[in-house]
């Protein structure tokens, strides 16, 4: 077994609190630790609409706003009379979230609570995942290579500021998902702005990867969501998450450091790891299974590791589903607690 994957956010309210506790908790387990997304990443994207209707130029969509803690989850639209083009974003609040965390990690590594070859894991969300959801339908196909443009920004300061040895980048695929489930959004509209929906997910992914230098690991995370610890649909096999991955791996130049796929918790039937069997992946590329629960925490997990290594050919590491930073109060020890004990059993 490869050992654990943190996906990303963590139910704690502090980065050193969750880079202390991880590595105290799985320090041999983990290859590379995040922050926890804390702050007003709390609930993943959702505060990409508030940074995005800081712009000139970009309006709110209705006129009464909907909060979600600090947040307001109203999506954007371009204003009457504007042209994309000319719109300048402001932070979109990655890049400084991960210089400030970065130095707390490089502190504790200095401490030596931190192994040190453990590398710090900045997770981003796709551009598909931030325009699909919160920009008007009828601006996407215009915004997306606005957005675009000032995420691959803010990753260069990430690549400028870090040193690469010790940086991890992870892509969160989960709009994507909802695309090819052919779901649509509240308004009845289709999510996606283009025709070819594998096509134009995978190749979407592929790109953001490939924006990721060689010498530093690239990982991906493929999501069906996580409101209220909810899939926005239960995948009913990994047929389409082992097509999707195959898609995005042959389509990238550079090769993929990890990839995580989901495992819903009332799954350990062979039906739903059979299509597994078919995942066409590098050697190299780690494949991590989100199979550790909350609920059942340890024995649940083992019996949905039993199951997946009957599909299997390769050896593959544990993970939550999704990142846990939505999760109740007290939750976050106990799943450390199960991660390190499934690990350590296989």
């Amino acid at each position: 077994m490869q050992g654990a994957h943190l996906v990303g956010s963590i139910n704690f309210d502090d980065a050193e609190t969750t880079i202390r506790t991880a590595a105290e908790q799985l320090g041999d387990r983990l290859k590379r630790i995040p922050d926890g997304e804390v702050g007003e990443r709390f609930h993943w994207i959702v505060f990409q609409a508030d940074r995005l209707g800081q712009a000139a130029g970009i309006e709110r969509v209705g006129d009464t706003p909907i909060p979600l803690r600090m947040l307001d989850l109203r999506p954007v639209r371009i204003a009457d009379g504007v042209r994309a083009e000319d719109l300048q974003l402001p932070p979109l609040g990655y890049a400084e979230a991960a210089l400030e965390s970065y130095a707390v990690f490089s502190r504790l590594k200095a401490e030596g609570a931190v192994p040190g070859g453990t590398r710090f894991q900045v997770s981003l969300p796709t551009p598909l995942g931030v325009v699909g959801s919160f920009v008007r339908a009828s601006d996407r196909a215009v915004f997306e290579p606005v957005y675009e443009r000032a995420l691959a920004a803010e990753l260069e300061q990430i690549l400028d500021a870090i040193p690469h040895d010790e940086l991890a980048i992870q892509w969160d695929a989960a709009l994507e998902f909802a695309m090819i489930e052919g779901l649509r959004g509240y308004t009845g509209e289709a999510y996606e702005w283009f025709d070819d929906v594998w096509a134009g997910t995978s190749e979407r992914l592929a790109r953001q990867i490939d924006r990721v230098p060689a010498d530093v690991e690239a990982g991906v995370h493929l999501c069906y969501g996580d409101v209220a610890e909810k899939h926005f649909v239960e995948p009913g096999d990994t047929a389409n998450l082992v097509r999707f991955a195959t898609l995005v791996s042959a389509a990238a130049r550079r090769p993929l450091t990890w990839l995580h796929l989901p495992v819903p918790i009332e799954r350990d039937d062979d039906a739903y790891y059979a299509p597994l069997a078919e995942l066409a992946l590098p050697e190299s590329t780690e494949l991590y299974l989100g199979l550790v629960h909350r609920e059942d925490g340890t024995v649940g997990a083992e019996g949905r590791v039993a199951a997946a290594q009957s599909h299997l050919r390769r050896p593959f590491g544990v993970a939550t589903e999704c990142g846990f930073g939505r999760a109740p109060e007290g939750a976050a020890i106990p799943l450390f607690e199960a991660h390190r004990a499934v690990a350590a059993a296989w």
